[in-house]
């Protein structure tokens, strides 16, 4: 019992760079998505300006992913990043496959989603801009 104790307290004065780090992979993972839904990279096809929704998926994506990844206004950045997931799995993964993700191709929509809206209540951590205009 004192050892689980002793790990807890140990571990716990590192949570908000572990958030921090956290909050910046998934947002550098965002932005590589609104990469390959603008320009192609990397990987993928460019929607064409205007295409619904990877067009403005991708706009998304690009506008949160930075947002989330520097930690400014990260709340309501992730808040909009994970909706902005529920919709692309309920109507892009959900017809083509059914509710599973295991199914459907959508896990990477539904971790994204549940990531995003963790960090819409946890807030930025540390090693974000939210920290120094508060």
């Amino acid at each position: 019992m004192a050892t689980s104790t002793s790990l807890d307290n140990r571990l716990s004065t590192y949570t908000p760079t572990a958030l921090g780090v956290f909050r910046i992979v998934f947002g550098v993972l965002f932005l590589c998505h609104a990469g390959a839904h603008l320009i192609g990279w990397p990987g993928g096809q460019a929607a064409a300006i205007g295409q619904w929704p990877y067009f403005y998926a991708g706009v998304i994506e690009l506008v949160t992913g930075l947002l989330i990844t520097i930690g400014l206004f990260t709340r309501i950045a992730a808040f909009i990043a994970s909706g902005t997931m529920a919709v692309a799995f309920f109507l892009q993964h959900v017809p083509s496959g059914g509710i599973i993700p295991m199914n459907n191709g959508g896990e990477a929509a539904v971790l994204y989603c549940f990531a995003f809206l963790f960090l819409a209540f946890a807030g930025a951590g540390a090693l974000a801009l939210d920290n120094r205009r508060r």
